[in-house]
């Protein structure tokens, strides 16, 4: 899933839910229902208290997307997961595009070994049936 960024990416999980939800427009018991869905799953401090990091922020707009165009909280967790596969599979299939490639250019430096420059001496001819 490829979310828009602001100038600033915080690493680390920093935002409490109150500015979590100030951030991405939903009340912050909107946010403890995402949680209890397994839609969003933030840090806890010590304390217990929740914390929630520059991705957390993308998934929680990304929840909201969907359920703005109408898609109910079971069809949001389907859809970030069916999301969050094609990210692995992309992955997957750009690691194995450079393995091959890597492969057929390793391939390609064993045929240069093994070809012998041809010197200036013929081979003899040989007569056909």
């Amino acid at each position: 899933m490829t979310a828009l960024r602001g100038p600033r990416q915080l690493p680390r999980a920093v935002y409490v839910i109150s500015i979590a939800a100030e951030l991405t427009g939903v009340h912050p018991q909107t946010l403890r229902i995402y949680e209890r869905r397994g839609l969003i799953d933030p840090e806890r401090t010590g304390g217990g208290s929740r914390r929630y990091s520059d991705s957390d922020i993308a998934q929680l707009r990304r929840i909201q997307e969907l359920t703005t165009a109408g898609v109910n909280l079971e069809g949001v967790r389907r859809i970030l997961a069916l999301e969050a596969e094609v990210g692995r599979l992309q992955a997957d299939l750009v690691a194995a595009e450079t393995a091959a490639r890597e492969a057929v250019q390793r391939i390609h430096r064993e045929y240069r070994r093994d070809l012998v420059p041809a010197g200036d001496e013929r081979l003899p001819a040989t007569r056909r049936s």
